[in-house]
């Protein structure tokens, strides 16, 4: 059996993107281990101000936290940080 090989086409890198969405789009269906040659090491240090964290939790629990935040007219994260934070005695 011969094997053949295949070399997949690597699409060319646009010199500018029109928007935002126009290079999100690009990069969501390209991998930026194709483009090594366009990528330059910078010296910037990433300062994390915040964390978010997924939790699953039940769809009747979400179904009454979307309930409760349309209620108070705010965000479900808003509305589930404030019970979170009460229910474990946890200043804001």
């Amino acid at each position: 059996m011969q094997k053949k090989n295949k070399r997949r086409t690597i699409d060319p890198l646009p010199e500018t993107f029109a928007t935002e969405e126009e290079a999100g789009e690009f990069w969501d269906i390209h991998s930026t281990m194709d483009y090594l040659e366009y990528l330059e090491p910078v010296n910037d240090v990433l300062q994390i101000q915040h964390r978010h964290f997924e939790v699953e939790i039940e769809e009747d629990v979400f179904d009454k936290l979307q309930q409760e935040a349309q209620a108070q007219q705010k965000p479900v994260p808003e509305v589930l940080d404030y019970l979170l934070r009460r229910a474990l005695s946890i200043a804001p």
